[in-house]
């Protein structure tokens, strides 16, 4: 693959799953808050909240939820299914404190930025989660300093794979989508959508699990091949040295 730097000049990047280390944030933050609601079967909890959370974040990329909503309703849900008496209220605003204390940076995260910052004109974060915790993640791990702009779908009221999260992004940074790629993990929200805004885009294909077949993609939506594909930040790093 040749030197991407020449190629683009804005980078906007995911920050769950591609940057930070959300299974991590989400293990440390879920542990606290079971252990609190006195929930003993914690593989079981942890198994029905974790489905539960997938569906409710697919919804927000279909825009039949909000992210604000998915605070409090994945623990609703999730007590009612467990038919455990417990306030899924203060459940969602611990687990949400917790999100923001817990969890690291992927390795290599900090050089990457800092690369890659080095060899553009600007860079943004385009995250689908809530305002509270994803500043909290941010501030904490010091990686606001690399971005122009951050923009958080709680708090813009739109999410990707939309349209509208990018144009507010582009906006916000004052320019057009020219010489942009959007960098992230999920084939339905990240990759999907800046190749649907025209955009090209970097699969972090951290699994190394390869693109799945047609149908699977087809079920992403349309656009959801990437231009690059990428398994490691120094991997990324790498296209812009090249």
């Amino acid at each position: 693959m040749d030197n991407v730097a020449a190629m683009y000049d804005t980078v906007l990047w995911d920050l769950d799953h591609t940057l930070l280390d959300s299974d991590a944030s989400e293990a440390g933050a879920l542990a606290e808050v079971l252990a609190t609601a006195g929930i003993d079967d914690v593989d079981h909890a942890g198994a029905r909240y974790r489905s539960i959370n997938r569906a409710l974040w697919h919804g927000v990329e279909q825009g039949t939820v909000s992210p604000n909503q998915v605070k409090t309703l994945r623990f609703e849900q999730l007590v009612a299914d467990l038919g455990h008496d417990a306030d899924p209220h203060v459940m969602a605003a611990q687990f949400a404190d917790g999100l923001g204390r817990h969890g690291e940076l992927y390795a290599g995260a900090h050089e990457t930025l800092e690369l890659v910052r080095s060899n553009s004109s600007r860079m943004a974060i385009i995250t689908n989660g809530i305002g509270a915790i994803q500043r909290a993640r941010i501030d904490r791990l010091g990686i606001g300093v690399y971005f122009d702009a951050i923009i958080i779908s709680g708090e813009v009221g739109t999410s990707k794979p939309g349209r509208e999260i990018f144009e507010l992004t582009f906006g916000t940074l004052g320019i057009g989508p020219s010489g942009a790629v959007m960098v992230g993990d999920s084939l339905s929200s990240d990759i999907a959508g800046g190749a649907n805004f025209g955009i090209d885009t970097i699969w972090f294909d951290r699994h190394h699990s390869g693109l799945p077949n047609q149908e699977s993609r087809s079920a992403a939506g349309p656009a959801a091949t990437p231009t690059h594909r990428a398994t490691s930040l120094s991997h990324i790093a790498a296209l812009w040295t090249r």
